[in-house]
């Protein structure tokens, strides 16, 4: 089997994972038993039934169908141990959305081959979307019909959209200053998303995401969304996100440069 066709049979798989976390992640929806707090004590880190349930079927399947494979995830942890195939999930990306009955949450999934984005997903249960990229491409499935995707051209700052989750995700007073500094040259900001506002980005509808600290699960699987349609995604001192961080994503590769010297103050 060539490399493409491997990568086909695991895209075809990780459709499966979608399925199967949507089906435990929907009866949960608007209908929240109990929430717990992860925080230990800090700012509020919700966790949901759902969430864990979510997990835990994506990993009894890869464990099922691909025991070699490694998995990390938000609920359930685990750790790279030099398998060629790692998938990284966040079972639900906004879990405060989620909670507040807002449908601007989804289902990321990811997988790393020998530590680079190959594949990403993500699904949203409730509206029927689903975003995804893989060999062929990078494609949207929603109510209105399956289409490829792609960024939009906004070659200047002043032009563009900027979107970040939330002003609390800044823990420091350098990284809301330096948002800010981004924002306030740009034509409109927009709040929330979590990781909505990376697949817009890809869709052709924003044009730039800024957001600071993200955990490896939380961005790895908008990687190959994002830079199949077009984009550009790194850390703010211009890295990969493989580890997550300060993360900057521009749908028209001429903003990035212009938006990085601005974040780096």
């Amino acid at each position: 089997m060539n490399d493409e066709s491997k990568l086909d049979e695991l895209l075809t798989f990780a459709h499966r994972l979608a399925d199967l976390s949507a089906a435990s992640i929907r009866p949960h929806f608007r209908n929240l038993d109990a929430i717990e707090d992860k925080s230990g004590g800090g700012p509020i880190d919700p966790v949901t039934a759902a969430d864990r349930a979510a997990e835990k079927v994506i990993r009894d399947e890869v464990a099922r169908q691909w025991p070699d494979h490694d998995v990390i995830g938000e609920e359930f942890g685990g750790e790279m141990t030099g398998a060629e195939f790692c998938w990284l999930v966040d079972p639900i990306d906004g879990t405060r959305a989620f909670i507040t009955g807002m449908p601007t949450w989804g289902s990321l999934i990811g997988l790393l081959r020998n530590a680079k984005p190959v594949l990403g997903m993500m699904n949203q249960p409730f509206t029927g979307e689903r975003y995804w990229a893989g060999p062929q491409g990078v494609f949207y499935r929603g109510p209105d019909g399956e289409r490829a995707l792609s960024t939009r051209a906004c070659a200047c700052l002043g032009d563009a959209i900027v979107t970040t989750t939330s002003p609390d995700m800044f823990a420091s007073d350098s990284d809301r200053a330096r948002f800010d500094a981004l924002s306030s040259v740009v034509r409109m900001r927009r709040f929330g998303g979590d990781c909505y506002g990376y697949c817009l980005l890809a869709a052709g509808q924003i044009d730039v995401v800024a957001e600071s600290g993200l955990s490896s699960y939380d961005i790895v699987p908008l990687v190959p969304i994002v830079e199949a349609a077009g984009g550009r995604i790194t850390t703010w001192d211009g890295n990969p996100v493989t580890d997550g961080g300060s993360v900057l994503a521009c749908g028209d590769p001429a903003l990035h440069e212009e938006a990085l010297r601005i974040l780096a103050g």
